[in-house]
């Protein structure tokens, strides 16, 4: 039997929705903060449209006050239990005049109204506005909001969504100001956002393509407003791309973003009111590495990109969550390959795929890309949700091509514009010069990675080539047996003398088998899959070695490269899983392409070193997974490559010397990799490397630059590698988002051990309250599965979850998800993982960690 506390919370079905008995036409808010507490009063006008009671939402609430058509409600007039304000025989037409106090100064749970640092702001996403006011917090209820807000004048900066129509000084209370905003726009109430705050801004311009000025306002701290200029042009950047790219101009006379630094979140997407993680918008070359930087630039996109796909048309349910994310994701990935090297940009993409969404896939946390229940949707805020669902989008239009994908969408912005809208809404308008579209609704309703295998014959005297494919998914509990779905497969095929391309097709893999036959092929090439991974699906094909070694050195596309050294790797180290391969043929293949790429494209040089995460290759072991074993046999395969190519690291590192700050594509290529040849060169006992790094690091011009040193020396525990981690302290001590840097290169270490972890937990700069800094010393942990799979490993990170269950849930419940494979370990570690996770779901108290709870103890059943 599975593991099931006796106070599990009931689930929520897909298959229940229902409208809501009333729709809301406006919302009068007013929000006064005071020393220890707020009162927020609102108005609410409501009108039906079903039969039924009329169900309000609050959590957290304390009720001052309630009247219904201006008459006063006695508790004989409602019933309040369990998050709900129900309300019967209530007429068609209803004026609701709310009062309550809530008490954000103590909310650390950061949803609803809350206190960070000396801010206050608000997360609503997804359920957050209950604890606000009571009212129909859901996705398909559609309103006009008008928000006054009222505080002490220590607090300048009073910022709501739209547009600010009114400000001014409290009447007889001279220490007091309001502002009163208002947006004309329908919008769901988890897009509801306000901050008051002290804070500057940096102001721009941006005239949009119908002719509107838009005056776009970045706020943050004094201390950081100087690393906002990067964040400022990445939304002028996005704003233009929309433009171009899908013809959407932005509707407000102003566009609003605040630096917060408590939040669970990367970024939300509040109309006209952005709210972000500092890590999300703060850049500066002296503070934030290429990798952060450029992620700034991206998270800004995805969420202007959000104010088309999320808040003009929103999701219906909250199980249409991949709707406005999957598409959204697609639009930024999409935004940043025109930014960078398109190759680079996809093998970003498809390795956080393959890290963290194929492990997902392959656990007990496999879900649809839409699920059919939830207990709590935070946690469903995944990859699968978010990744997957942009390859699905990609899929559609590789598959309906450009021009038919734009006529698509842009039938999907004019036919559901301002309104709550499903996944199968999405699919029609797409569908509207291709009707297989609506075929990819299986992929939003099944589980699991497919499997696509397949082989080749070649008839030299007919000169044909038959290709045969097939795809497998594996069944989920739970869910139905999975059926065929349709899959894209962009194909090419290579003539083995020249090398070049000599036929090229999207075959659409959509049976359980199929054949493919090219026609007028004088001999035999060699085939390549799955090209700029058209699919999210896992290959195995019938490759012989040499056969990827040739599309390493002649593949036109970078990313098919990286794609071919990734399967010559897991050849390699998964060799216990039925794979087998000889080293000698990667290596060789490296030493021939290595040089000549580092001087065209460092970056993709760079990649083409890349071995897969420990995380990465623990999803492709079912069973018997042994940490120290992978971490040894992945260490060992990095050293063969150091030593192999060890003659290659003083003339690669020469050759990209230092020079002064720049933000472009080859500059970063260039910084990325010096760095991976630092390492492999400290790897290798390479002459003269320990000094390369010291060097580097006192000499940099940038992050990106001097933490790769700090790195490479902190991992390689070289001489005075504790001098240098002081040293960084004492230089960033300030600056909260370097000092991460700093306990995430400590707990992240290749030799990190628990007591380094609780150290780290008690220094006097670890602090609770802060997601960012407990992520960049636990999250960073979990990274080395030696460490955290052990007794006193998995101790301090249960321990972290236990303390923040009650504080903060939705941080606690992401960390639960992260033990997902423990099922898969070697014993004992397996049944010592399994006594832990039981004893905490004996303590846990939150709904949002009970739900992954069961969900990860149920892998014993799977």
């Amino acid at each position: 039997m599975p593991d099931v506390p006796p106070h599990a919370p009931s689930k929520i079905n897909l298959k229940d929705y229902k409208k809501p008995s009333f729709d809301v036409e406006t919302v009068d808010l007013d929000i006064k903060l005071f020393e220890a507490h707020a009162q927020v009063d609102s108005t609410l006008k409501m009108v039906r449209q079903t039969a039924g009671d009329l169900v309000l939402f609050g959590e957290d609430l304390e009720l001052l006050a309630i009247t219904m058509n201006g008459e006063q409600l006695t508790t004989i007039d409602y019933e309040q239990e369990a998050g709900k304000l129900v309300i019967g025989n209530a007429p068609d037409e209803v004026v609701l005049e709310i009062q309550v106090r809530i008490c954000p100064q103590t909310n650390t749970a950061l949803e609803g109204l809350y206190m960070a640092d000396t801010m206050f702001v608000t997360q609503c996403e997804p359920e957050g506005f209950r604890k606000i006011t009571f009212y129909p917090d859901r996705p398909d209820v559609l309103a006009i909001f008008t928000t006054r807000l009222e505080a002490d004048k220590r607090y300048p900066t009073l910022l709501a969504n739209g547009n600010l129509v009114e400000a001014g000084e409290v009447a007889d209370e001279p220490n007091r100001h309001y502002a009163i905003w208002q947006d004309p726009t329908n919008k769901p109430s988890y897009l509801f956002a306000c901050v008051v705050a002290d804070l500057d801004v940096l102001t721009d311009t941006y005239t949009t393509s119908e002719g509107r000025e838009v005056t776009l306002e970045l706020y943050a701290k004094s201390a950081d407003i100087d690393k906002c200029d990067v964040g400022m042009q990445a939304l002028k950047d996005a704003m233009k791309w929309d433009e171009v790219n899908y013809g959407r101009a932005y509707d407000l006379d102003r566009y609003m973003i605040v630096a917060v630094s408590q939040f669970n979140m990367g970024a939300m997407e509040n109309k006209g009111l952005n709210i972000f993680n500092t890590a999300c918008v703060l850049s500066s070359p002296e503070t934030t590495t290429d990798a952060r930087s450029f992620s700034v630039k991206a998270i800004i996109a995805h969420e202007y990109f959000h104010n088309w796909t999320g808040n003009r048309i929103t999701c219906r349910d909250w199980f249409q969550l991949c709707l406005k994310e999957g598409f959204t994701v697609y639009r930024d990935q999409s935004f940043s390959a025109d930014q960078q090297s398109s190759a680079v940009q996809r093998i970003d993409d498809v390795a956080t795929l393959r890290a963290h969404q194929f492990s997902e896939d392959a656990g007990p946390l496999a879900h649809p890309v839409r699920p059919e229940s939830f207990v709590e949707i935070n946690n469903f805020y995944t990859t699968t949700v978010y990744e997957k669902g942009a390859e699905i989008v990609r899929m559609i239009a590789n598959t309906l091509g450009p021009e038919d994908f734009r006529k698509g969408t842009d039938e999907y912005f004019r036919r559901y514009d301002g309104q709550a809208v499903t996944v199968e809404d999405f699919l029609s308008a797409l569908s509207i010069t291709d009707d297989k579209i609506e075929n990819f609704i299986d992929w939003y309703r099944q589980p699991g990675t497919p499997v696509v295998s397949g082989h080749q014959d070649y008839d030299s005297e007919a000169q044909t080539l038959t290709i045969t494919l097939r795809q497998q998914t594996r069944h989920v509990n739970g869910f139905d047996a999975p059926k065929p779905l349709p899959i894209p497969v962009a194909t090419a095929l290579f003539d083995k003398d020249s090398g070049n391309i000599i036929a090229e097709r999207m075959l659409l893999l959509d049976e359980a088998k199929q054949t493919f036959i090219f026609e007028e092929v004088a001999s035999e090439p060699v085939v390549s899959l799955l090209r700029d991974f058209s699919a999210p699906v896992q290959l195995n094909y019938d490759y012989q070695d040499e056969d990827l070694a040739f599309l390493l050195e002649h593949e036109t596309n970078g990313f098919n490269r990286w794609q071919v050294t990734q399967m010559l790797v897991n050849r390699i180290l998964l060799q216990g899983q039925g794979s087998k391969s000889s080293p000698d043929v990667y290596f060789q293949a490296l030493a021939q392409t290595l040089p000549r790429l580092a001087a065209d494209d460092a970056m993709l040089a760079a990649r083409l070193l890349d071995i897969p995460s420990a995380q990465e290759l623990a999803s492709a072991i079912s069973k018997d997974y042994d940490p120290e074993l992978v971490k040894a046999q992945r260490d060992g395969l990095y050293q063969q490559v150091a030593d192999t190519l060890q003659d290659q690291w003083a003339t690669l590192y020469r050759q990209l010397p230092m020079q002064s700050y720049e933000d472009s594509a080859e500059a970063r290529g260039t910084r990325a990799l010096r760095n991976v040849v630092l390492d492999m060169a400290l790897t290798a006992n390479v002459e003269g490397a320990v000094e390369w790094a010291k060097q580097q690091y006192e000499n940099a011009s940038c992050m990106t630059e001097r933490f790769g040193a700090l790195k490479a020396m902190v991992n390689h525990q070289v001489a005075n590698a504790d001098a240098y981690l002081a040293d960084f302290y004492k230089r960033f001590q300030a600056d909260d988002l370097v000092i991460d840097l700093w306990f995430s290169v400590q707990a992240s270490a290749n030799e990190v051990s628990a007591d380094d972890i609780q150290s780290l937990l008690e220094h006097k700069d670890f602090d609770w309250n802060t997601p960012n800094r407990v992520r960049s010393v636990i999250s960073a942990f979990s990274s080395q599965p030696t460490a955290l799979w052990t007794q006193e490993g998995l101790d301090i990170y249960t321990g972290v979850i236990k303390k923040l269950d009650e504080a903060n849930p939705v941080l606690a419940s992401r960390l639960v998800q992260v033990l997902s494979r423990w099922n898969t370990l070697v014993e004992p570690r397996r049944q010592m993982a399994h006594d832990k996770l039981v004893d905490l779901q004996k303590q846990a108290a939150s709904k949002h960690v009970l739900e992954s709870l069961e969900s990860v103890l149920n892998a014993a059943n799977g």
